[in-house]
């Protein structure tokens, strides 16, 4: 797995791109991973949905769920199937719109200084072994091309926090 810091792509990846970004703000240092999990429709795994959510195209007529976010606007950096396949929706380099209204620590609006990483998944089923292994070295890419990115700076939700570290 490689990163190109130039671009901000993960190198054979799949890339989708989605609109739903912008630029971080002048000078702000990446320093903050945000582990999120995501299926769509919610519970399902294996769907091309989670690809039409974030580049603005769910149609709302193929599921009850989608009339409820067919407008919402988010995205995140990449997704990691559930056969481990990273998809990227939009370069590290860029603000992806997956954290709302939030902080970490003192600071404010998670989405300017931090990458968002969803796993194919939900918090009652077990991601798989696969996907485990390509974030645990997504994470380490990450740190690395990053450094300011440190284990105390990565959130995650509970049942990962428990096997990652």
């Amino acid at each position: 797995m490689r990163l190109n810091p130039a671009t901000g792509l993960l190198r054979h990846a799949r890339q989708v791109l989605s609109p739903n970004h912008n630029e971080r703000p002048p000078g702000t240092e990446i320093s903050l991973l945000v582990i999120h999990n995501i299926t769509l429709p919610p519970g399902k795994f294996g769907s091309r949905y989670i690809d039409a959510f974030f580049s603005n195209q769910l149609n709302p007529s193929e599921h009850p769920y989608f009339a409820q976010i067919v407008d919402t606007q988010v995205s995140a950096h990449c997704l990691i199937s559930r056969s481990a396949t990273i998809t990227q929706y939009v370069p590290f380099s860029k603000r992806a719109w997956h954290a709302g209204a939030s902080f970490f620590g003192n600071l404010n609006d998670c989405n300017n200084f931090s990458i968002g990483i969803e796993l194919e998944g939900t918090d009652e089923v077990p991601y798989t072994e696969a996907q485990y292994g390509r974030l645990s070295r997504l994470i380490k890419l990450l740190m690395k091309t990053y450094p300011a990115i440190q284990p105390d700076r990565i959130a995650v939700q509970k049942i990962l926090n428990e096997i990652i570290f």
